[in-house]
């Protein structure tokens, strides 16, 4: 399906990049949405915005666009993204008297930026981690479904928990993978 829509946009003469900054828009608007109190709109913002992330990659992959500078941007921006619609629900709670909004809106930001950036540094290291139950799109469905539904702040706990469990799993990952003796090479 994304393929058929990104062979649409191909068309178009949009760039993947365009996509990506599209949705990271989507996703700061979503957090002002968050700041007011205007739960429903911003779930319906990050749900499209979401679409936009889906099809950067896709787009690119289909006319040929593919760079590592555009890999880079997104995920730049997707971190961006995240934390503005968390901003806006730091922002909502401080002004609420919901206890625990503020706790649970600061400890799922920063679990979030956690699992993106072990994966990274992960990487970066040589060490492959995608391990863990609350990767980005885990973390994109529990916030739309939670502010869709009004049942924010359960969404907000479950992110704070899972997330940090999330990248405590991928610290564990790495630690075993780095303290593995190498294997050997295979023989011909």
């Amino acid at each position: 399906m994304l393929a058929r829509w990104a062979a649409l946009l191909a068309r178009t003469g949009v760039s993947p990049n365009t996509l990506t900054v599209t949705g990271f828009l989507g996703m700061a608007a979503a957090g002002l949405l968050c700041a007011g109190g205007s739960f429903a709109a911003a779930g319906l913002l990050v749900a499209a915005s979401s679409i936009f992330d889906a099809l950067d990659g896709a787009l690119a992959r289909i006319t040929g666009a593919v760079t590592p500078f555009g890999a880079f941007l997104d995920s730049f921006l997707d971190r961006y993204a995240e934390a503005a619609v968390y901003a806006g629900l730091l922002v909502y709670y401080a002004g609420a008297s919901t206890p625990w909004g503020v706790e649970a809106a600061f400890a799922a930001a920063i679990g979030s930026l956690m699992v993106s950036y072990a994966r990274a540094r992960a990487e970066g290291i040589g060490v492959d981690c995608r391990a863990g139950l609350f990767a980005r799109a885990e973390r994109i469905v529990v916030l739309i479904v939670g502010l869709l539904t009004g049942l924010v702040l359960p969404a907000l706990v479950i992110l704070a928990i899972a997330t940090n469990a999330t990248a405590i799993e991928r610290l564990i990952l790495v630690r075993r993978a780095t303290l593995a003796p190498p294997r050997p090479p295979r023989s011909p």
